[in-house]
């Protein structure tokens, strides 16, 4: 056999197991609106999976901002930061960041990712060690492998265990990893209590804020604060925040950031004019979580710890099927399946804007109770 066709059948078995898992994935073509509405492959469909928790992506004065940006800049950085691609407006991010975050500094990656698998290396190496929740997200559990420090999970939000973990002897510097909301279950973490866990065995706190930015207002005591752009502020990137000195020591040590492209000119104003209006416009996340916690009080759910909510149904047909149900009575919800979530554990994640009507959130609940009536 060559190598073109080894390499094909190769491809092959692997997406006929994937296929027979119900574990096989497409690409669809779907142009997104205000108001949670979308264009998903010629069908037009009231979308409650999407991250654009404010619906900032589809502001006029957000839109408005990244098109005076091309006009005035183009539409590329032309390099990385430490060479030509360090737009002004990156301090101006940064500078905001930092003072909504109550920290020294903070400093600009492309992508939550690519800061998370930047990030935790600098910080920690492999005569060191990392204890993280063991539902953090993907992107953290890549940046610890790439760290090659002993890598620890403790049980999720259980800090008693937390406690346990860090009281194995360990020489070498402890990074603890978590979320602040939880991608999958929407749920918070004791942040209090896990940063006095750290403080009594002199551990360093890293959390990642990708989904509370703009929604949860909680006093965060980690060291170093990570997040997204690209979900309640629209746009794209990510961010590091936390004392100066380490945020020079990214610039230097951070792989993701040296040896990659800055944030275009249009991202960066996009970008500026959304955390401007998360800052003044407070009620969008207010209205929300109001439409979470309708939504829970009509599918008699407990009420939300965020704007995310899951809807656990546990094999992957179960909650394939749903989402078509859903999607032939006008509704955008993705089925949720391993490896991202735990076997057993497939589920819709339900995500809620506050460009969503209230009519579009009762339609929705009475289309799911249906759904789960018919199954």
């Amino acid at each position: 056999m060559s190598p073109q066709s080894s390499l094909r059948a190769f491809a092959e078995t692997k997406l006929a197991r994937l296929r027979d898992a119900a574990r096989f994935r497409t690409l669809i073509p779907t142009a997104r609106h205000g108001a949670g509405r979308t264009d998903r492959a010629g069908e037009a469909l009231i979308s409650f999976c999407d991250n654009d928790y404010l619906g900032l992506a589809t502001d006029p004065r957000v839109i408005k901002a990244a098109q005076a940006a091309a006009d005035q800049w183009g539409v590329g950085a032309g390099a990385s930061r430490l060479v030509t691609g360090d737009h002004p407006l990156n301090q101006a991010i940064e500078r905001k960041l930092a003072a909504m975050k109550g920290t020294e500094s903070a400093r600009l990656f492309g992508s939550g990712y690519l800061a998370n698998i930047g990030t935790i290396p600098v910080l920690v190496g492999p005569k060191d060690r990392i204890i993280m929740d063991d539902t953090s997200h993907a992107c953290m559990h890549a940046g610890a492998q790439l760290s090659g420090a002993q890598v620890v999970l403790f049980k999720h939000n259980d800090v008693d265990d937390l406690r346990r973990c860090l009281s194995a002897a360990h020489a070498g510097q402890t990074l603890v990893l978590t979320e602040t909301i939880f991608s999958m279950d929407g749920d918070r973490a004791p942040l209090a209590e896990i940063a006095a866990a750290c403080d009594a065995y002199g551990a360093w706190l890293m959390t990642d804020d990708a989904h509370g930015l703009g929604i949860i207002h909680q006093d965060n005591p980690a060291h170093i604060q990570m997040g997204t752009l690209s979900k309640a502020a629209g746009s794209y990137g990510g961010y590091v925040c936390g004392p100066a000195p380490v945020m020079e020591l990214l610039t230097n040590r951070a792989r993701s950031l040296i040896f990659t492209t800055g944030l275009p000119p249009t991202v960066l104003a996009a970008t500026l004019e959304a955390l401007t209006l998360i800052e003044t416009e407070p009620e969008r996340g207010a209205r929300a979580m109001a439409h979470a916690r309708l939504f829970c009080d009509l599918m008699a759910l407990d009420p939300p710890e965020s704007t995310i909510v899951p809807v656990i149904l546990g094999e992957e047909r179960a909650a394939l099927q749903a989402s078509d149900y859903l999607k032939r009575h006008g509704f955008l919800v993705a089925a949720i399946r391993p490896p991202t979530v735990a076997e057993g554990t497939s589920r819709l994640r339900i995500t809620f804007s506050a460009t969503h009507e209230e009519a579009d959130v009762r339609g929705l609940a009475a289309a799911l109770i249906d759904a789960r009536a018919t199954a």
